[in-house]
């Protein structure tokens, strides 16, 4: 097998076997744990309620743009926010808010037929698809404009190359596991392959002879998993690098003829629909992150969210594939205009071509008072570099007051407390939160884990939510100071940085706090804030 091939796989072994790992020795909410109390690295939010016994708390509508909620979940629907003004599938625009029968919040990619976007280019592609006609066969330049077609020529080529060999790895590696263990099975008369049997083949048939190298490869690397689970595991990258060559890269696919709206013009709303769930889509990614800020807390039931007096509203707006600027900036506006005081944005790209609609979007919420928690991205690259949008830099020095940017830490101690995946900066991340092996609501009442700065992300916004309900006078300033300067820290905590394999870099250089979000000492913070005030 060659080395490259070798290398894509050892992630998925690697993922595979951590998630084993985390089944055995993590609890299920470990991100709401307390260190001391219970030994993990988790954001002490029980603590927090423990603090804050007895106390009243107003209701915070926090809104989650996402790829969909699940809002008939078991431990969402009691959640869910609902716009009293607005009377459910009479065709009409109740309350005069430009989007009609907009119960539960609002669909920007969604057609007026009920079909909904599910896949999606990446913003790369159709960048390159804008720019290619003008730069192709135009003379080389030093010019801002043609160098900055070159980075997206040059990306776009690069990465669509990369999704077509990782497709065809994986398409090949998983008929390879299923034939060979067939064949192999009923060779040694076993139901399941083990190290030691298939080591102990001898056989001068060819195909025998390939099926044993690559199988005493391949079952070392396992831990004893049967081959049919590891082909199955397999499936989420077929389908990830699948959509990645049949939309994410592709020329000429176009999502814009199912919402019907006209991408060019910047200004339009009303369009989309009321589908918040995405029918017909896979709305995990928003649900489990629902989950995490407001799962129904107490109710014996699936799971407790960070917060435990909130509505989410739901505001579909990701596909899978990367978001418009257009849809983002407008679901931005929806989210303030309609009452939430709180945005989770977990999502983001590399290329923003009409960034500065979005940092008008973003200046509106900061208007308004409205706090803006977003992913920082799993790239493991330092975002004071490298583009990760969208972002509190709003041009000409100016930065968003009323946004924090969340990186992602795991369970782990020592070195390995830093995601491997995240995106770190020391100036442009704001702070960590648990976000490995998060365990959260999913589609049809199910529940499952998940990782990501995705994941960190609405634990922060959920800790926010829980100050803005017990503390209600605090604005989005005074809420990103306290989570500032109520983090966990580890002084001279040296851990791997994300991104590679062994160099070693202090926790507190990833971002501007240093640490990791706490509820219990935010909610101390803001106490005697309160008191001091009087």
């Amino acid at each position: 097998m060659k080395l490259k091939f070798a290398c894509l796989f050892a992630s998925a072994l690697l993922f595979m076997a951590t998630n084993a790992m985390a089944q055995d020795s993590l609890a299920e909410n470990w991100f709401n744990q307390d260190a001391q109390e219970n030994q993990a690295n988790g954001v002490s939010t029980e603590k927090a309620y423990e603090y804050l016994k007895g106390r009243e708390s107003k209701t915070v509508i926090v809104a989650v743009i996402d790829s969909g909620i699940d809002i008939d979940h078991e431990d969402l629907k009691e959640v869910a926010w609902t716009n009293t003004g607005e009377i459910a599938g009479n065709g009409i625009d109740d309350d005069n808010n430009g989007f009609v029968d907009d119960v539960h919040g609002w669909n920007f990619i969604g057609g007026k037929d009920g079909k909904n976007v599910g896949s999606d280019s990446y913003e790369v592609t159709r960048e390159y698809i804008r720019l290619k006609p003008t730069y192709e066969n135009k003379k080389e330049s030093k010019k801002a404009d043609y160098l900055y077609w070159v980075k997206v020529r040059d990306a776009y080529l690069a990465d669509a190359e990369k999704a077509q060999t990782q497709y065809a790895f994986y398409d090949s590696l998983h008929s390879s596991i299923l034939r060979y263990n067939k064949l192999l099975t009923a060779y040694l008369d076993v139901d399941t392959l083990s190290t030691e049997a298939v080591a102990g083949v001898q056989s001068e048939d060819e195909v025998v002879k390939a099926a044993t190298g690559f199988m005493n490869w391949l079952l070392p690397r396992t831990g004893g998993t049967p081959m049919e689970e590891v082909a199955e595991s397999l499936d989420g990258a077929l389908e990830h690098f699948g959509n990645q060559k049949n939309f994410s890269y592709s020329l000429t696919y176009n999502t814009r003829e199912i919402v019907g709206d006209d991408p060019t013009n910047l200004k339009e709303v009303g369009y989309g629909n009321s589908d918040v769930i995405g029918t017909g889509t896979d709305n995990f990614h928003g649900t489990h992150v629902a989950g995490i800020i407001g799962a129904k807390r107490g109710n014996g039931i699936g799971i407790d969210g960070v917060a435990d007096n909130v509505q989410i509203m739901a505001i579909r707006a990701v596909p899978d594939g990367d978001e418009r600027d257009k849809d983002v900036a407008n679901a931005i506006r929806y989210a303030v205009d309609n009452g939430a005081q709180v945005i989770n944005m977990s999502f983001g790209k590399a290329f923003s071509p009409n960034k500065s609609y979005v940092d008008n979007a973003i200046k509106y919420a900061e208007s308004k008072g409205v706090l803006l928690v977003h992913a920082a991205g799993n790239s493991g690259e330092d975002t004071d570099v490298e583009n990760n949008y969208p972002t509190k830099n709003l041009g000409k020095k100016k930065v968003a007051s009323n946004w924090i940017e969340v990186g992602a830490s795991s369970w782990g101690e020592g070195d390995k407390l830093a995601a491997s995946f995240s995106n770190y900066g020391k100036v442009n991340v704001d702070l960590f939160a648990p976000g490995v092996q998060i365990y959260s609501t999913a589609p049809d009442n199910e529940y499952k884990n998940a990782q990501g700065t995705s994941m960190a992300s609405p634990v922060t916004a959920g800790v926010a939510a829980l100050l803005l309900s017990y503390f209600p006078e605090l604005t989005p300033v005074d809420v990103k100071e306290i989570l500032m300067k109520s983090v966990r820290t580890f002084d001279g905590l040296k851990v791997i940085k994300p991104g590679t394999k062994d160099e070693m870099i202090d926790f507190s250089a990833l971002s501007v706090s240093g640490g990791i979000v706490n509820a219990y000492e935010a909610v101390k913070l803001a106490d005697s804030r309160k008191i001091n005030s009087k």
